[in-house]
């Protein structure tokens, strides 16, 4: 667990961290990307951390891939590559940095390690986990396997390289149903996202699906009632809903996909009114750049993915820790159900 005190003490040492409205006067043309989210007493605050990180990060010759998941400072402010899953794994076979920041959560972090395992890779804070990921274990493949003999194991990338060394393919929730169909097998085994492969069965229903009982713990919080409810009260709204909310909650809204397709779909259809049935994250880092969009309802915060801030991104690059080490057996194998998700995503135009 990271000491936050200690972590202070260094940085103070090394990096003016003060409120400077200076630099945030300096800044503004990157604030200008977040303006609507973020108050300028906070850009204040931010405005020395990312210029701090910037800097760094060229002496470290460091990229940093940061997820739609987080917060608006480090989407805009100092990320590199912003994406899903997918996209994310893509870019961290591009990238030609010998550094990777990685700021997801740790399931991300193995990824781009298994992918370029001559690279560092830093976790800003190691306790940024994944309850999804949590929830399956390469045991738990092996089960599936008994229970259901020769058919294909495909595995979310919310997973463990433990997990996806023990699966056939990987697959994220953007290219899921098009993975599973190019399956051979009549039967395929989903893990470890129950609601995510029901929704899939509705778009594959040549496929029998069959699948591990795991949850996202921010997409499952939702309801169908809730959507229901909050159409009563702001009719005109465009409900927009992640692909592992459950299978009602999916039904009840206007558009699902992953996070990428979630983005495109708003960009596309710029509705007046907008919920997005995800992580809160979202709205706020696609607000600025769609000001006719008015982005309401509820939002449910994933507690891992907040774990990554500028303060440790920062730490992170200054003292080059964490790095994320995966053993050598298991990423080989790890890499054979990744690539193939990358290799047959291309193939597919995905």
């Amino acid at each position: 667990m990271l000491d936050l005190v200690t972590v202070r003490a260094g940085l103070a040492e090394h990096y003016d961290l003060a409120p400077s409205l200076d630099l945030a006067e300096a800044t503004k043309d990157i604030y200008a990307r977040m303006d609507r989210v973020v108050t300028p007493a906070d850009w204040a605050i931010y405005a020395p951390y990312v210029v701090a990180i910037n800097t760094l990060k060229k002496k470290r010759g460091a990229v940093i891939l940061a997820h739609n998941y987080m917060t608006p400072d480090i989407y805009h402010g100092v990320a590199d590559f912003v994406g899903d899953s997918l996209q994310l794994a893509i870019k961290a076979v591009e990238v030609e940095e010998d550094v990777i920041v990685q700021c997801g959560v740790h399931f991300m972090a193995e990824t781009s390690k298994i992918l370029n395992p001559a690279k560092t890779v830093l976790m800003p804070d190691m306790e940024a986990g994944c309850s999804l990921a949590d929830s399956i274990t390469a045991a738990g493949i092996e089960q599936m396997r008994a229970k259901y003999p020769g058919a294909p194991v495909v595995t979310y990338v919310n997973t463990t390289a433990e997990v996806k060394a023990a699966s056939d393919i990987c697959c994220t929730s953007s290219n899921a149903a098009q993975i599973v169909a190019a399956q051979d097998s009549d039967t395929v085994i989903m893990t470890p996202d129950k609601y995510l492969a029901q929704n899939v069965a509705q778009q594959v229903p040549g496929k029998r699906i069959v699948w591990w009982d795991g949850a996202c713990i921010v997409h499952e919080r939702y309801t169908a009632q809730d959507l229901i409810e909050f159409r009563e009260w702001n009719p005109g709204t465009r409900i927009i809903a992640h692909p592992e909310c459950p299978p009602d909650v999916v039904a009840e809204a206007d558009f699902s996909g992953s996070t990428s397709g979630i983005i495109s779909y708003v960009e596309r259809e710029k509705p007046q009114k907008a919920m997005l049935v995800t992580e809160c994250s979202m709205a706020s880092n696609i607000s600025d750049a769609l000001p006719e969009v008015d982005f309401v309802g509820p939002c449910n915060m994933c507690p891992f993915m907040k774990k990554i801030t500028l303060e440790k991104v920062l730490y992170s690059l200054h003292t080059m820790t964490t790095p994320v080490e995966v053993d050598k057996a298991v990423a080989e194998k790890a890499k054979l159900a990744v690539q193939r998700m990358i290799d047959l995503s291309k193939q597919l135009g995905i």
